[in-house]
């Protein structure tokens, strides 16, 4: 039976699902796991605190350049064969990281595993489209972004046992397993779910035809800027935490990533709250609910941090609004966005994703720009995207934010 056949209960329904929360987590994991590292890098290297957040920025820059050619080739050649080629790069490349010499190859092979790391995520929500169909993604990818919630939870602490027990290799190795992993099961557990291959998806005048679509399409953009402005929130939180958590709090290396917990406990709450409420409420309203919360949080943050208030109890709540706000607009964002487009999911996922990770690379580079060892930067750049988040949101999905109709009928 195909898979875009099967319920997620079916011959390989559970694993499956599984392979698809591994795909689309591949990103978190490879920021999560070495936060814990990022500031002995800077000793390590001998380099400053700007310069080792490149790896973090630079990733970003490379997830959105790769996202632009996934999905134009998923579209033509299928999404098996394409995120197989993804995983087994992703795979060398976290080798690559692990045997960097100094911090510039390091930031050069980041970049490289970002391009393998970004197939998942594209292909992965592609294929979610194509199994579940328009009115079952969003709550498909609200389950999955539950499971999710354990790798920002989960990644850091294992990243600190790594980091405290066998240096800041370690956690590269792990990559690189699980790259390997993943590029066993989808060979094993997918079939492919494209049934109506584009042999015109990378033809360069189609992809800029399909693209400029996309583009004037106000209510695809209002989703994909509200889905992009909270990813940088989020992002640039991932970029800071470290030096925030141990440097300035105090908190040990070895403890770090239980400062996850929280704020991955929110994500969970989120998540969980999408996926029972979004077929009663609907996605619109679920995204209009997550930008309210991301405003009130990061406004509260911004005014304790500038009032000179620092510590957990001050940093933490107010990070945990912002993944709690994540995990309510990313996937019904993502659905609202990509639900039009049944023929080109893969091309709007490409773009959604490159808007993604490109505002959290611009975050994240900001925090670390403006380091001040303060958390005044952190929550100012919350501030910047939560208000850009509500006006992508009020300014281009129209005023009564209704579901896009299908534009491929």
């Amino acid at each position: 039976m195909p898979v875009s056949q099967a319920s997620p209960t079916g011959k390989h329904g559970p694993l499956l699902v599984l392979l698809l929360i591994g795909m689309v987590a591949m990103g978190a994991l490879s920021t999560d796991m070495y936060l814990a590292s990022l500031p002995d890098m800077t000793r390590i290297f001998n380099t400053d605190v700007s310069t080792v957040q490149m790896t973090l920025s630079v990733f970003a820059i490379g997830m959105a350049v790769g996202m632009l050619a996934y999905g134009p080739l998923s579209d033509r050649f299928g999404r098996k064969p394409v995120v197989i080629v993804s995983l087994v790069f992703y795979l060398g490349a976290s080798l690559g990281c692990m045997l960097a010499p100094d911090i510039d190859t390091l930031i050069v092979a980041r970049f490289i595993q970002a391009l393998g790391a970004c197939g998942g995520g594209v292909i992965g929500r592609a294929i979610v489209r194509d199994i579940w169909g328009r009115d079952g993604a969003a709550a498909m990818l609200s389950h999955m972004a539950s499971a999710m919630a354990l790798a920002p939870a989960l990644a850091p602490i294992v990243g600190s046992f790594l980091h405290v027990s066998f240096g800041w290799k370690a956690s590269f190795v792990v990559m690189a397993a699980f790259g390997g992993l993943l590029a066993l099961l989808t060979a094993v557990v997918l079939s492919e779910t494209n049934h109506h291959k584009d042999p015109s998806a990378t033809d360069p005048t189609q992809i800029l035809f399909n693209t400029r679509a996309l583009l004037g399409d106000r209510c695809f953009m209002g989703h994909a800027l509200v889905v992009a402005f909270a990813f940088g929130g989020l992002f640039s939180y991932l970029s800071g935490a470290s030096f925030i958590i141990i440097d300035i709090l105090g908190v040990d290396p070895g403890h770090f990533g239980f400062t996850f917990l929280a704020v991955a406990g929110a994500f969970l709450v989120g998540a969980q709250g999408g996926a029972r409420f979004t077929r009663r409420l609907g996605t619109a309203r679920m995204i209009s609910i997550g930008v309210g919360i991301a405003l009130v949080s990061s406004i509260t943050g911004a005014v304790l941090a500038w009032a000179g208030i620092a510590s957990l109890a001050s940093v933490l709540p107010c990070v945990a609004g912002q993944f709690l706000a994540c995990a309510l607009i990313m996937p019904n964002g993502q659905a609202g966005g990509l639900g039009p487009y049944p023929r080109l999911a893969g091309t709007a996922s490409s773009l959604m994703g490159f808007l993604q990770m490109g505002v959290g690379a611009l975050a994240g580079y900001m925090v670390g720009a403006f380091h001040d060892a303060t958390t005044r930067p952190l929550m100012t750049t919350l501030v910047v995207c939560s208000v850009a988040a509500a006006l992508s949101w009020i300014g281009l999905a129209g005023r009564r934010r209704l579901p896009c109709a299908d534009r491929e009928r």
